[in-house]
């Protein structure tokens, strides 16, 4: 395996910097505060091609792989961990669904509006009372002539309100049946669809959350992804993918929040000298780097065998858990490095840890990662 960065990879690395520097940093403080989604930004973001990085050419996409993909999430969650979300939901999920799963026709007819940031996508599998437990969901869609008739909701769903399509797994056979869940493809303004915010959020308050509600929402058969009945399966599928993504943008997290330690620890001074001098956070700063390395090294490990076409369930749930959590660990080290400033807005160190906190919950918990890995350790 080469470890180097391809010429994409370097120049997508550069191309967010430059970007994050002009359009992201200088607002990012009062996006958090006030929980906008900018939307504009995302749509720029489309425009520089990250929103539909690994779709091809063909479809109106950048037609890379997921090395770059990860390289640009990792540079997005350097920065801002609500913008890099907001970026990888899109990708991963609504985009990476129909990419993967849809028909020609739905490929051609919404592949290059997303893609391009024209139109921004929404993808829906949790419900208010289903999270890891999705088989157990509750909206129904019932068959009527070449309709089908939807009823219920999905909640956290990352541009459920602004989205102006929706990729939704919906329940079309018997309760627990694996074989009984179809994915739709719902465009905005679909009589009966509707979408409630979901505010004061601990972080990722950039990305916006909203809660999906379907009251008799009638969707054609021509917006069936695949055959129906095989929602829950490609969902499956769609989620190993998703993981890199969360585990990418976990490990941008993690080294933003390690460098601006690094950034601090050279700069604070006590007892006479830098507090990188001391032994207890040169030993936080060593640890730090250490584990944001392994992160990235698990991360493109399974990004290596996407772009092979190979089973990756065990090494996806491998780098979003460690990453995840690393994540965590080094948002809260900078804030013990930043003492009384890192408690503060004024310092990075808290924003990193309140975006970073999100990483071990979406798109498969911690906890669901070590179900995941153990059962495909034990097969």
């Amino acid at each position: 395996m080469n470890f180097e960065l391809n010429e994409n990879q370097k120049m997508i690395a550069q191309m967010v910097r430059d970007f994050s520097e002009k359009e992201i940093k200088p607002n990012m403080k009062k996006w958090d505060d006030e929980e906008i989604f900018p939307v504009e930004t995302i749509k720029k973001i489309g425009e520089l091609g990250l929103l539909g990085i690994y779709i091809p050419e063909i479809y109106g996409g950048s037609g890379f792989g997921y090395f770059e993909y990860v390289t640009a999430l990792i540079e997005l969650g350097k920065v801002c961990g609500g913008i890099g979300l907001s970026v990888a939901a899109h990708n991963s999920l609504c985009t990476g669904h129909i990419y993967y799963h849809g028909s020609e026709d739905q490929k051609k007819k919404y592949l290059p509006k997303l893609a391009s940031g024209e139109w921004i996508g929404a993808w829906g599998l949790t419900e208010p009372n289903t999270g890891s437990d999705a088989m157990r969901m509750k909206t129904v869609a019932k068959k009527d002539g070449d309709h089908w008739v939807l009823n219920g909701s999905k909640n956290w769903i990352t541009h459920g309100l602004s989205g102006d399509i929706t990729v939704v797994l919906v329940r079309t056979g018997e309760l627990l049946d694996s074989n009984g869940i179809t994915a739709f493809i719902i465009e905005k303004g679909t009589p009966g669809f509707s979408a409630v915010k979901i505010k004061d959020k601990f972080g990722v308050r950039a990305s916006e959350t909203a809660e999906l509600i379907f009251d008799n929402v009638r969707v054609h058969e021509s917006n069936v992804i695949g055959e129906v009945g095989m929602g829950f399966k490609q969902a499956m599928q769609i989620l190993d993918g998703g993981r890199i993504s969360i585990a990418a943008l976990s490990c941008g997290v993690a080294r933003g929040a390690y460098e601006a330690s690094v950034k601090y620890a050279k700069e604070r001074e006590q007892f006479g000298q830098p507090i990188a001098n001391f032994q207890a956070i040169g030993f936080k700063l060593a640890d730090m780097a250490t584990q944001v390395e392994a992160a990235e090294l698990l991360t493109f490990q399974a990004a290596d065998l996407k772009n092979r076409k190979q089973s990756l369930t065990k090494e996806g749930a491998f780098a979003k858990l460690y990453a995840s959590e690393v994540a965590v660990k080094c948002g809260n080290e900078a804030m013990q490095i930043m003492g009384g400033y890192g408690y503060t807005k004024e310092y990075p160190a808290e924003k990193f840890l309140r975006d970073a906190r999100l990483m071990t919950i979406g798109e498969g918990t911690s906890e669901i990662q070590k179900i995941v890995i153990s059962r495909e350790i034990l097969k």
